[in-house]
């Protein structure tokens, strides 16, 4: 997987591909391309208005010598009349630019998001989840403030720079050559600055993604944070992770600072030599005082202009940085998901197969999780999958949902391999009750339609009657339309569990998991969440992975996983029969301390 960090890409390419891959923003403009380009031309119109400035305040200057009243009222209209066209030109510039921007980071985004959701389980193993929201709000924040305004102020910039040198060599050569002596100084400059801007602007942006990885898990394990009594902890790593930012930023300004101090030294230290050059100049009359204003604020224009460029040159090479980030996101090989609503049109029967499977998770290769696992699972059959934490179970279920690809053996459903199955048939006809439940932060209603987009009011009324939760949810004052807060924080654990039974009820999948559903529960929420659960596991096919024995004793078919391979497998009175047998030994353990 592409990490974030600059030192993982060879200097070479990055150097080579950096504009390349800048360029590939437009691709997201789609048919607002248009805006850009004529944007580029008001663009070029207001640079052109800028340029007429100096030449006419010169000719005006020139007036008092000839003594000339209507000459100076004519090229006092026509500066007027220019500053007028000169305004529009930048209203339309600037909002092209805007609405191009803001249509393609739309798209951008959008590109982003989708992306990053249908990325395998094996990515978001290894990246976490606040370095992956700042590279979504301010990498493309910083895209946006360059496409906005800062490309549109360079090239600006740039324009009066050719259009200044040229018109000041028509004013005179001399002072033109003397002006232009400095240009190579500053390139050399700009060349070797820019590299130290980057560098250490691309450092700030990595240590800032860092510290909001840290704001976003403190945030949401903000109760055990508590709990522990440990915020001066979080406190302490965020502000180490801080000072680590300001520490970096301030080398990088000082670089900054260096290049602005040498660029306002050369360039205005020049207009000065420039400035009584032309002095001399005028008093041996070889030009006019009004060529002399005009060759002053052209030159003005010129070393103001080569001034913010090199400015605007390192926030561009920021948003190239941030560029590049965000396409190493794009470049990610996502899974072949649909982006739109999609329904499973073949439902499965529910036969599941797993013959010889062995696993190892991506990030630990040297440790297989599952060593030659081979069951069955017929329609309508209850599989139960016990063992000790770390024997493989919850690994089971993420095979059957295709999160991970398994290293050996099969697994099929209806006697077909899974991997001959498009992923939204495979998922679509099956569904998860998970230990530790996630609901999204809007209400109850939402939350159980996530099971099906589409439903009607009677189907969510009747699957929340069917999960036993009709009756708490009928006590909000809300009712369906109670928010359930971040993650549901604001329900109890048994009722957010019964809201995903509710939600897997209204999804009908033909292949139900059970993952720890009722081990976190108490007795009544138990009580309440095992009927529940009864009434979901009727008529399909359910693998339950229990670790209270309790609940899986009317199980067809009990599998005990043990350091990744089939140590039994029976059900409830064939296993108990066994003498020192590993479930009979969890299921003594357990009993004895009810």
């Amino acid at each position: 997987m592409a990490r974030f960090k600059e030192n993982d890409l060879p200097k070479s390419k990055l150097t080579k591909s950096s504009l390349s891959k800048a360029l590939l923003i437009f691709k997201y403009a789609e048919n607002h391309k248009w805006k850009f380009y004529v944007g580029l031309i008001f663009l070029l119109f207001t640079g052109g208005t800028a340029l007429a400035f100096p030449k006419l305040m010169g000719l005006l200057i020139d007036c008092v010598k000839n003594k000339d009243n209507d000459q100076a009222n004519l090229i006092a209209g026509g500066l007027i009349v220019i500053l007028l066209f000169q305004s529009l030109f930048s209203f339309f510039r600037l909002s092209l630019f805007v609405n191009f921007t803001e249509n393609t980071l739309a798209n951008l985004r959008l590109a982003l998001y989708s992306n990053l959701v249908k990325l395998p389980m094996t990515f978001f193993s290894q990246k976490r989840v606040g370095e992956l929201n700042s590279r979504i709000s301010s990498d493309i924040t910083q895209i946006q403030d360059t496409l906005t305004s800062t490309i549109a102020e360079f090239l600006r910039q740039f324009i009066l720079i050719v259009g200044g040198i040229a018109l000041l060599a028509s004013e005179s050569f001399k002072l033109t050559l003397l002006m232009l002596s400095v240009v190579p100084l500053v390139a050399v400059a700009a060349v070797i600055f820019g590299r130290f801007i980057r560098k250490y602007s691309k450092k700030v942006q990595d240590q800032v993604a860092e510290s909001q990885v840290i704001v976003e898990e403190t945030m949401q394990g903000i109760s055990i944070v508590k709990a522990f009594a440990n915020e001066w902890y979080e406190i302490a790593r965020y502000d180490g992770k801080i000072k680590e930012i300001v520490k970096i930023a301030i080398k990088g300004g000082k670089y900054r600072g260096y290049f602005a101090s040498f660029i306002i030294f050369c360039l205005f230290g020049a207009i000065v030599a420039v400035v009584w050059f032309g002095v001399q100049l005028s008093i041996s009359g070889e030009m006019s005082v009004g060529q002399l204003i005009s060759f002053v604020l052209y030159s003005t224009f010129v070393g103001a202009s080569f001034g913010g460029i090199a400015e605007l040159y390192a926030q561009i090479q920021k948003a190239v940085g941030a560029t590049e980030r965000v396409f190493e996101l794009l470049e990610e090989t996502p899974e072949k998901i649909n982006s739109s609503e999609f329904s499973a049109e073949k439902m499965l029967k529910g036969n599941v197969s797993f013959k010889k499977v062995a696993f190892s998770y991506p990030s630990r290769k040297e440790i297989q999780v599952l060593k030659n696992v081979s069951f069955n699972a017929d329609f309508g059959q209850k599989i139960a999958i016990v063992g000790p934490s770390g024997a493989g179970k919850s690994t089971i279920a993420s095979l059957l949902l295709r999160f991970y690809d398994i290293e050996g053996g099969e697994i099929s459903i209806d006697g077909k391999n899974i991997y001959d199955y498009d992923l939204e048939t495979l998922r679509g006809n099956m569904s998860i009750v998970p230990q530790d439940v996630i609901l999204f932060g809007g209400t109850i209603r939402e939350n159980i339609a996530y099971g099906k987009p589409n439903a009607t009011e009677e189907e969510i009324t009747k699957a929340a009657k069917q999960a036993n939760a009709y009756q708490f949810i009928k006590g909000f004052p809300e009712k369906f339309e109670t928010i359930v807060g971040e993650r549901g924080i604001k329900l109890s654990g048994g009722q957010r569990q019964r809201i995903a039974i509710a939600r897997a009820l209204l999804k009908n999948p033909s292949i139900l998991i059970l993952d720890e559903a009722t081990s976190s529960l108490d007795s009544e929420s138990e009580k309440l969440v095992q009927e529940a659960l009864e009434i979901l596991m009727e008529g399909r096919t359910s693998i339950i992975i229990a670790h209270r024995l309790s609940t899986i004793r009317s199980a067809d078919q009990i599998i005990v996983l043990d350091e990744g391979t089939i140590k039994e497998q029976g059900t409830h009175q064939e296993l108990i029969a066994l003498e020192n047998g590993i479930y009979k030994n969890l299921s003594n353990l357990q009993f004895n301390n009810f």
